[in-house]
């Protein structure tokens, strides 16, 4: 009776992650100096996941107060039609470029241009969604008909409320309660970059009250953009890439990858090194020279983002080892 208790205990945690594991949601927040603001979305389900013009991120601004009884958005806007990899992070970065700009125009730094999927809300007459500050409360929304009914996927602070407000119209969230607003330069939320715990699996779907940053989110200090484009979940991996650990040891330098190529080295001769994608669709393969600890490979015909190495040795031993390419 034991053994067939601990299996249905095990079999319902193992249906409960998996249900959690199957949608996006935000990994990751940038709130930084000027217009260096971005959204990191994560995919942490087995399969590539098609936008289709089905996701859409809405700003509340200041919190937004309800008005005639509903919570009005800050001019949503849609996120395309981008297809995002299993388990892979997307980034979204304010499309301010303009290195003469300033002002409300003043250009993202370089280092946020350089890691962006895609920029959205070049016009703030437009959409405004991407110009959020400490006290803005996020949302990312999916729609099950094409466009009339929206359905919330993940909830980034709370709705309807702004936190602690500060004297010069910023401020926001942490974990203090009640509110200080005379400590508005602590919020989490404001002059900071957060990340999503690794053990979170799935978006808040419903409004929270109140909204504690640190249950949810880690800290790093202004204008850290380092972790994105990367996100470490607890959700189960299934990519067709099976990581087998026979005592050989493997080293890939360097990761990430910036410069067009890397190199594996390992404490046996390599038979042969394989890349695959996410999906699990091989994408590059180089044979060995069964001699050899070493081998080089170019990575000039793939594009941004995470892939799998997976290096062969003699008796069917093989190590994969995950990859980087920025």
């Amino acid at each position: 009776m034991k053994k067939v208790l601990l299996s249905i205990f095990a079999l319902a945690a193992y249906v409960n992650v998996n249900a959690q594991c199957n949608d996006l949601f935000i990994s990751e927040y940038v709130e930084g100096s000027g217009n260096n603001k971005a959204i990191e979305i994560y995919n942490p389900s087995n399969s590539p996941i098609a936008l289709n013009n089905l996701y859409r991120l809405i700003r509340y601004s200041n919190g937004q107060s309800e008005v005639a009884g509903n919570l009005t958005p800050n001019a949503p806007i849609n996120l395309g039609t981008h297809v995002i990899g299993a388990h892979t992070a997307w980034v979204i970065v304010l499309d301010q470029r303009n290195p003469a700009g300033t002002g409300q125009t003043v250009p993202v730094v370089a280092a946020l241009q350089a890691v962006a999927d895609t920029f959205l809300c070049p016009d703030y007459s437009i959409s405004y969604a991407m110009y959020f500050n400490g006290n803005d409360a996020l949302a990312l929304q999916k729609t099950p008909d094409g466009g009339t009914t929206w359905n919330e996927v993940d909830i980034f602070a709370q709705i309807g409320d702004a936190g602690m407000a500060g004297l010069d119209g910023t401020g926001g969230w942490n974990s203090i309660f009640p509110y200080d607003n005379a400590m508005y330069e602590s919020a989490w939320t404001y002059n900071h970059t957060l990340i999503r715990h690794k053990d979170v699996l799935g978006g808040v779907t419903v409004n929270p009250n109140p909204f504690d940053v640190s249950q949810q989110w880690d800290s790093l200090p202004v204008n850290s953009f380092d972790s994105l484009r990367t996100h470490t979940c607890n959700c189960p991996t299934n990519l067709g890439v099976k990581e087998i650990d026979n005592n050989v040891s493997v080293q890939v330098f360097p990761n990430p990858v910036s410069n067009g190529f890397f190199t594996v080295s390992s404490t046996e001769a390599i038979i042969r090194t394989d890349v695959y994608n996410v999906v699990g669709e091989k994408v590059l393969a180089k044979e060995g020279n069964k001699m050899s600890t070493k081998i080089v490979i170019e990575t000039g015909s793939l594009s941004k983002g995470i892939y799998f190495v997976k290096t062969l040795f003699d008796k069917n031993k093989s190590t994969t080892v995950k990859l980087i390419i920025q």
